[in-house]
């Protein structure tokens, strides 16, 4: 079985093989990086190599069996379910034939591991695309060593049963046996010491069709409206852009009270802490003029690639100071974290 793919070999066909979100990467990969758009680079563990790890631990009755016990009228054992659904998974063995081609992939990708990389879930599913399992599933920033790789890709397996994962596919009528996970091991954009956030190209139904959003933070992304954060915004023109005119219309300045930055320990795994923003930046706006402008030439090259609104995910490398796409979403699956 083929249970690692590098975003270079994917695109919007290997949906069912990777899930809407490295599917997503890899087309933009492939296809955005001669026009510009900067990519970082990746690759993803094949929905084949969860159904493979399930096999290999025998987990299939045993999470099947405990689905038929979910309270779906009322949820009242919602919590346990998920719990017992999660350490299932968790207390599963990585087989060394999948373990080392994940240890394979990431060491000959990222300089023998020593390249922190963010560990993200890409749900997959007959159901998609009529179903969006966009922000259900965990990610994992910092990543780095063999140990913390693999555990951060049994997190993402586990997270197939976070409490809110298994609400939303009982309400929606999805079989819980039909829906698999795919990971997404990406190159670590260093936002923790420069900025990141999202963005969106409204659709035609939008009160403002013409009009660009751009928002960011210092360091790395986080669900703001969750923190409770008020980020910068921009608004930009699509059409003043196009015309190579002046196009950003407002910019707001956000609080930034809080930032998420790498821990010092390193080879934990998630290892990132939230820290007060300093004075500083929080009276300074994420990006400069030129650097707005951009990434909303990006948005619209994107747009025009997949025909339809799009939401977008961006950091900024603090180290060589390049923007970056690091996701990006139709906007029937927007994510709600970053």
């Amino acid at each position: 079985m083929d249970y690692i793919k590098k975003f270079s070999e994917i695109d919007n066909n290997d949906l069912a093989e990777v899930g809407e979100k490295n599917a997503t990467l890899g087309e933009m990969f492939s296809h955005l990086t001669s026009e510009g758009v900067l990519i970082p680079k990746g690759f993803a563990v094949t929905a084949a190599a969860y159904a493979y790890f399930v096999s290999c631990n025998h987990l299939e009755i045993a999470l099947s069996e405990l689905m038929k016990k979910l309270d779906k009228r009322k949820y009242a054992n919602l919590s346990e379910i998920g719990k017992q659904a999660r350490n299932l998974l968790m207390a599963g063995r990585m087989t060394n034939d999948l373990g080392m081609s994940i240890i394979g992939a990431y060491d000959a990708m990222f300089e023998d591991g020593i390249q922190e990389v963010a560990v993200r879930s890409s749900a997959t599913s007959a159901y998609l695309p009529e179903a969006s399992f966009a922000g259900l599933h965990e990610s994992y920033l910092n990543i780095r060593g063999s140990y913390a790789l693999l555990y951060a890709v049994k997190q993402c397996y586990a997270s197939l049963y976070t409490d809110r994962a298994i609400k939303y596919r009982a309400d929606k009528g999805i079989d819980h046996n039909k829906v698999s996970i795919s990971v997404g091991i990406q190159e670590m954009i260093r936002s923790d010491i420069a900025c990141s956030g999202i963005g969106f190209t409204p659709g035609p139904e939008s009160a403002y069709p013409d009009v660009l959003h751009i928002s960011g933070i210092w360091g790395l992304g986080v669900d703001t409206a969750q923190e409770k954060l008020s980020p910068d915004e921009f608004l930009v023109s699509k059409s003043a852009l196009e015309q190579g005119s002046t196009a950003i219309l407002q910019k707001n300045l956000g609080n930034k009270a809080q930032m998420m930055v790498y821990a010092d320990e390193a080879d934990e795994v998630n290892s990132t802490v939230r820290i007060i923003t300093p004075l500083n930046l929080q009276s300074k706006f994420v990006l400069e003029y030129y650097e707005v402008e951009k990434l909303a030439k990006w948005a619209l090259i994107i747009e025009k690639h997949y025909k339809k609104p799009m939401n977008f995910e961006w950091a900024k490398d603090g180290i060589g100071h390049q923007l970056y796409i690091i996701q990006a979403f139709a906007q029937e699956f927007s994510s709600s974290t970053w």
